[in-house]
């Protein structure tokens, strides 16, 4: 997969830039175009065909809702991530219901967006891992990583040691599944599986690790 496109949408000029220097400093992230209207984001969408779009609510020539909903309905649909001072329960339900992916209220940490960005690239992560079709325990770890709820152990899993793995890649900050079998005593096998939970739950992340020829390893990265 490669970087994920962003069109930064604000009304204020210097906010706006503020965002996209949030964007490009993100690993994975980059600025696809920064626009301040409505009309100049439908437009800019059309045209760079972004794969997100951070978008304000207030906006000088229509709402960040109506533009949300055209983008939605375009020929070469956009996720959104709303970023706004409205905070408004009747604002965060049409947002959620418009098919918004995240919702951050300002004013808000660099680390707050860069959170939700991380997360958002890691469900593309998951989906791109899918065949035509979904496992239950797939959809499950989708819907849980959307929504910040852990998802459940699967079955033949252990909590007493998932804490051993997660306790190993905290202190490592950064394993294979080879290694972490190896500090933890188990095979390599259930090592990963260990490992990919601990991904789905959104304490860790997969980061392949390109050599000079062959497959890319697989390493683990603890994010808490």
């Amino acid at each position: 997969m490669g970087e994920i496109r962003v069109l930064v949408v604000d009304d204020d000029f210097m906010v706006a830039r503020i965002h996209g220097g949030y964007v490009a400093r993100t690993p994975g992230f980059t600025v696809a175009d920064v626009v301040h209207t409505g009309g100049a984001a439908i437009a800019s969408a059309a045209v760079r065909r972004p794969d997100l779009v951070l978008l304000d609510i207030y906006l000088p020539d229509m709402s960040g809702l109506d533009v949300l909903a055209k983008l939605r309905e375009a020929v070469h649909p956009v996720d959104i991530l709303v970023i706004t001072a409205a905070r408004d329960v009747a604002t965060v339900r049409a947002a959620m219901r418009g098919g918004a992916v995240n919702y951050l209220i300002k004013p808000f940490t660099a680390r707050a967006l860069a959170e939700r960005l991380e997360q958002y690239a890691e469900i593309r992560r998951q989906l791109a891992t899918l065949g035509d079709e979904a496992r239950q325990d797939e959809v499950d770890r989708l819907f849980g990583a959307v929504r910040g709820v852990p998802p459940p152990l699967p079955k033949g899993l252990s909590g007493t040691t998932c804490s051993l793995v997660a306790a190993a890649l905290r202190e490592s900050g950064d394993l294979s599944a080879a290694e972490a079998a190896t500090i933890t005593g188990l095979s390599r096998v259930s090592a990963r599986r260990y490992l990919e939970h601990l991904c789905a739950a959104g304490q860790a992340e997969l980061r392949p690790k390109y050599g000079t020829a062959g497959r890319p390893e697989h390493r683990y990265r603890w994010t808490g």
